[in-house]
């Protein structure tokens, strides 16, 4: 038994376990989809919280099940939005926790909606729309354990299995049971996907180099990278310099154009330098290592060799190559040196 068990536990890991710092880059993209996704709970919770107010002002009471509905979805997007802001920084060894926060609490509460519709409204039928829309969502947009997965599926469906039963009978039921069950193995799916897709940027990683320590260089295939544009390289080094955080359009064209820089006149400038780089990139069929989502941009730290990074991370033999320069020809690249300076001589 025991035996069947760890075989069992072997061969999920081996398929679909990834290091949380691989998974850091999705992290990110959690967080940015949850913000997304919490200003639309937020609409939907307050925009029906004012329309009860404004049509039943007089009689509230009648309708404490609907305030506290409505009332919980509007606290509860506030709450994950903020949070979703607050670990923006969080270092790429901690991302995998800390910026997946606000997606959990999105996601436990789309399941606590879809029980609580099920029960307290007695309306099954929205109940468990609302439960495999949920979980539509996430497989759609999120990026997950199918462990948790399960956990937040079976923690909303068991509950409703008895109304199931009585309200749609058998067939329904077993309807209900079979749509599960697909969606945790499209879960699976979906990890195993990224596990390889994980595993071909690692391959990319060896032929694509940034180099810091000094003047900034980004080389494919031991060749520098030449673009159209010439701040498109500095575009990316500030990026590279964020360590995987994600930059908004203002902080960019501050960054780029000056503190004078307004983003009405420079927002064009911005658009072409993307664009230069989304194309050279797309003509070295680099993938995955530049990235833009809701007016947010970042690379992606896993898909590129640098010096910084292996660094960051304690090799030695790369802190014995840092001389005192990083990123020489920027001048907002002054504000690390202190840092690294003193990482270089184990103040830590």
């Amino acid at each position: 038994m025991f035996s069947v068990i760890k075989k069992i536990i072997d061969t999920y890991r081996n398929r679909y376990s990834i290091s949380p710092v691989d998974l850091a880059d999705s992290a990110e993209s959690n967080r940015l989809h949850s913000k997304v996704v919490n200003i639309f709970f937020f609409i939907f919770g307050f925009g029906d919280l004012a329309v009860l107010f404004a049509l039943h002002h007089n009689n509230l009471y009648d309708y404490v099940a609907s305030l506290i509905y409505f009332g919980a979805f509007t606290l509860v997007s506030i709450f994950a939005f903020f949070t979703a802001s607050k670990v923006k920084n969080a270092s790429r060894e901690k991302a995998y926790i800390y910026k997946n926060i606000p997606f959990y609490i999105s996601f436990l509460c789309g399941i606590g909606a879809s029980v609580y519709n099920f029960f307290a409204f007695a309306q099954p039928y929205n109940g468990v729309l609302s439960l495999f829309l949920t979980i539509s969502i996430v497989l759609c947009v999120f990026s997950f354990s199918p462990l948790i997965f399960l956990v937040a599926l079976l923690s909303g469906l068991c509950p409703m299995l008895p109304g199931l039963y009585k309200n749609f009978g058998l067939t329904g039921l077993m309807d209900s049971v079979l749509v599960a069950v697909i969606m945790f193995c499209i879960s699976l799916y979906k990890r195993r996907v990224e596990k390889r897709y994980l595993t071909l940027l690692k391959k990319q990683k060896k032929s694509l180099v940034a180099k810091t320590f000094g003047n900034f260089t980004l080389l494919y295939d031991d060749k520098v990278i030449k673009f159209s544009r010439s701040k498109a390289p500095e575009l990316l080094a500030y990026l590279i310099y964020k360590n995987g955080s994600s930059v908004q359009t203002k902080e960019l064209i501050t960054v780029l154009y000056g503190d004078r820089a307004d983003s009405a006149r420079y927002g064009a400038s911005l658009r072409l330098l993307i664009s230069d780089i989304k194309h050279t990139l797309a003509e070295l069929e680099i993938q995955n290592f530049f990235i833009t989502e809701y007016n947010n941009f970042r690379i992606n730290p896993e898909a590129v060799k640098c010096d910084y990074y292996d660094f960051l991370a304690g090799d030695k033999t790369i802190m014995k190559t840092f001389t005192g320069e990083f990123m020489s020809q920027y001048s907002w690249a002054e504000e690390a040196l202190d840092f690294l300076e003193r990482r270089s001589y184990g103040d830590k």
